[in-house]
């Protein structure tokens, strides 16, 4: 018996778990270089970006957010950092993300003109650094993310910070 024989076969789910963990180190490592554009680019026209402001917040249209961006919104966010006019990071943050316990919970299936969506949960860490004081940013993401002829593209994104009910400080940068 060789080491090979012991290898688990592959499955469609257990190739896709890969794949989405290399996406999501790949989208974050985007956030750590500053390079929002290209962030901005993983992301499908219909996306929400969600950052809830409470622990039980459900609907993002009945109760305030700390962020809830469509495409548009998100672009011109992103535009703002490239302007020069976003205040809030002058100086600059220097960021590092780790993203761990990737989940696949559940997908919906390819129907017509709509992609395979897969529903993927991750736990995140995020520390900061600004003004000689360094933070951290922690909790879960939730991702509806499309299999597309491209490549995994994020439908909807949302940021549940294990303190969004407390005291924040500067959330400036997309998490």
């Amino acid at each position: 018996m060789t080491s090979t024989d012991l290898a688990p076969t592959p499955t469609p789910m257990s190739t896709d778990l890969i794949a989405v963990e290399q996406f999501l180190y790949a989208e974050v490592d985007l956030l750590d270089r500053r390079e929002f554009e290209a962030w901005l680019e993983l992301f499908t026209d219909e996306c929400t970006y969600w950052i809830p402001a409470g622990v039980d917040d459900l609907d993002p249209t009945r109760r305030v957010s700390i962020v809830y961006d469509d495409r548009k919104l998100l672009t011109e966010r992103i535009w703002r950092f490239g302007s020069g006019l976003a205040y809030a990071q002058q100086p600059r943050s220097r960021t590092a993300h780790l993203v761990s316990n990737v989940q696949i919970v559940g997908h919906d299936e390819a129907t017509g003109t709509e992609p395979e969506i897969l529903h993927v949960h991750a736990k995140f860490l995020i520390s900061e650094f600004r003004r000689d004081a360094l933070s951290a940013h922690s909790g879960r993401y939730v991702y509806r993310l499309a299999k597309t002829d491209d490549g995994l593209r994020i439908r909807s994104k949302r940021v549940e910070l294990i303190n969004n009910d407390g005291r924040l400080g500067n959330l400036s940068l997309p998490m």
